[in-house]
């Protein structure tokens, strides 16, 4: 059985073994005088012998699925003969791949090796036999948790506190990993971009005037030791983000103060899901959108004026861009505003101040941290879009601030530095894992700086 149909039958046997355990309990409780008696609710003693079905299956399925490809890999090589046995990680990895080529028939049987030929048959039994038991096992033990969970089902079992302990544990290994899933994150960028710095200066990739990541294939060739200079990128991206920033603060916190302070609440209610609807674009669109008409009315109105005007500019794409920020900056600063205490409000309007003066001296200061938030929200947005980028303003990694000039990005540079098949052996490829880390310590850098300013604010509030 396949694992997503094994897994709507283990939900469909926690939702016996939950009716089970419900029924159960009613039927002991009724000799006593009815459930007043039990400790706990029906419903605990359902949802503990339902954990007792789900958890201990759902746990082996976990370690199976992990450990059985590597199990099975193992059996397959270790029958190879000794002549074709691999001798390098990467021979092994070759080896696998051309086994599993034959396996799924992607690769004609009659041109291989009779041993590859068998190893990949091999595959396929051992394969189905895993699954088959995988399947066994996993039935087996979610009905006999499920029968215990029902046996255990007593009027004085306290159930609740059972149930409670288990959901907090599952709640305290879902924020586990989180946090381990960014930790990993972090130092598989890290390793990487070690490695990088290993072959090219940090000094040269922090400070080079010149970003050109095309190596040779022959120490003999030219270039073959490449440029990488990421200034002209970081420039790139800076600019990128102020232009779209510019655009889309004002225009976000006026939207936000419109919507909260002056807006009929029959005009509120139809603007503000379809200023969100921006929101929900693709970034594809909005780069088709500043492809084929942004850029275009951007020269022509350059050219008009006597200005120079690439087809593919910073400007384009940070307009667009800007547009599609908005609702973040709107969304989050009209719910910080609204949530300002409506007695603020009054008290300053008792004092004699106007409405704008009480918007600007007592409304704004009180949400100015969630305002904040919600700028440095869509300047990390900014900064890791992509799409707009390179359909708007190019690849050419140019260090320049004009905004009539073709620019390019980091998240742009990455996606470009590992299109196609990539081993990750050469400066070229492992320079986008050093991007990557500069990329994310800026988003850090600006979580914090939000936190800090959130912080410090609030406490004049609260």
């Amino acid at each position: 059985m396949q694992t997503g149909n094994l897994l709507l039958l283990m939900i469909a046997l926690a939702g016996v073994a939950w009716f089970a355990g419900f029924r159960r309990s009613h039927a002991v409780s009724a000799p006593l005088g009815g459930i007043r008696f039990l400790h706990s609710l029906p419903t605990y003693y359902a949802s503990l012998a339902m954990f007792w079905c789900v958890l201990p299956s759902m746990l082996l399925l976990g370690l199976w699925l992990i450990f059985d490809g590597a199990v099975v890999r193992h059996l397959v090589v270790e029958q190879l003969p000794v002549a074709i046995q691999p001798g390098s990680p990467v021979e092994y990895n070759l080896l696998l791949t051309k086994i599993n080529n034959v396996a799924s028939g992607a690769l004609d049987s009659s041109n291989v090796d009779p041993a590859i030929v068998a190893a990949s048959e091999r595959l396929n039994t051992l394969n189905a036999q895993s699954q088959n038991l995988l399947t066994a096992v996993v039935i087996g033990v979610g009905v006999l948790g499920g029968m215990w969970g029902w046996t255990r089902v007593q009027p004085q079992l306290r159930a609740r506190q059972r149930v409670e302990r288990v959901v907090r544990w599952m709640l305290m290994l879902s924020a586990s990993i989180a946090i381990l899933t960014t930790v990993g994150i972090v130092m598989s960028v890290l390793f990487e971009s070690i490695r990088f710095f290993q072959s090219v200066s940090i000094t040269e990739f922090l400070f080079g005037l010149e970003w050109s990541p095309q190596t040779a294939l022959r120490a003999d060739q030219v270039a073959a030791s490449g440029a990488f200079g990421a200034v002209p990128l970081f420039a790139g991206t800076l600019l990128i983000s102020a232009i779209a920033l510019t655009v889309a603060v004002p225009v976000g916190l006026m939207s936000a103060i419109y919507l909260a302070e002056y807006a009929h609440p029959r005009v509120r209610a139809f603007a503000k899901p379809t200023l969100e609807i921006l929101a929900g674009v693709p970034t594809v669109v909005y780069g088709f959108f500043a492809a084929l008409t942004v850029a275009p009315l951007i020269r022509g109105f350059g050219q008009s004026l006597g200005l120079d005007v690439a087809s593919e500019s910073a400007l384009a794409a940070g307009l667009v861009m800007g547009v599609m920020i908005i609702p973040f900056v709107s969304s989050l600063a009209d719910d910080v505003i609204t949530a300002v205490p409506q007695a603020m409000r009054d008290g300053s309007l008792a004092l004699g101040a106007t409405q704008s003066e009480t918007i600007k001296k007592v409304v704004i200061p009180a949400a100015l941290p969630g305002i904040m938030g919600g700028v440095l929200l869509a300047a990390s947005r900014a900064i890791g879009e992509t799409m707009i980028v390179v359909m708007a303003a190019g690849l050419n990694a140019n260090l320049t601030v004009n905004p009539l000039e073709a620019v390019t990005t980091v998240t742009v540079q990455i996606v470009t530095l590992l299109v196609g098949d990539q081993e990750f052996d050469s400066s070229k490829t492992l320079a986008a894992f050093a991007l990557g880390l500069m990329l994310f310590l800026t988003t850090l850098a600006l979580n914090v700086l939000a936190m800090h300013i959130v912080k410090k604010y609030r406490e004049e509030y609260e």
